[in-house]
């Protein structure tokens, strides 16, 4: 499961012209699941993120986590983040999880977040989404978990 997390001042998601989800400060995860993953990965890639310390404290540090700070979190599912790119010109997806078992997965890493008590809202699963973004920072991190532990 590979995850880029951004902090933002705002992010916000629409299909086919109609808002899905929208937040104010917190992050936007871009969040791509692979075959093999399990309930497991998503678990500690949502403990990770909702640990991470990386908006401002007092003195302008980055030393406050996400829960706070008060933030939300609003979740994308984007296969195109298990991209292969070694041989050609074209990507290849095989390494993605089909929807059927992705699907799943993208909604536990959801749950897990809301069970450490930071609001969540989701994209649309499938479909495709106009994302919008205020990356604040800019902070972006790329977070990768496999057999429940960070790779």
């Amino acid at each position: 499961m590979r995850a880029v997390v951004q902090r933002v001042s705002r992010a916000a998601v629409g299909v086919a012209g109609e808002a899905v989800a929208g937040i104010g400060a917190g992050f936007l995860v871009l969040l791509g699941v692979a075959h093999g993953d399990v309930p497991a990965d998503a678990v500690a890639l949502a403990e990770k993120v909702v640990g991470l310390r990386v908006f401002p404290d007092d003195e302008e540090r980055m030393n406050r986590s996400i829960g706070e700070n008060g933030g939300s979190v609003l979740v994308v599912s984007q296969f195109t983040l298990l991209a292969d790119v070694t041989r050609g010109r074209r990507p290849s997806f095989t390494g993605a999880a089909d929807p059927a078992a992705a699907a799943p997965l993208v909604e536990a890493f959801a749950a897990a977040v809301a069970r450490a008590g930071i609001p969540v809202a989701l994209g649309r699963f499938g479909a495709h989404m106009d994302v919008e973004l205020v990356n604040d920072g800019p902070v972006t991190l790329v977070i990768e978990v496999s057999g429940g532990r960070l790779t």
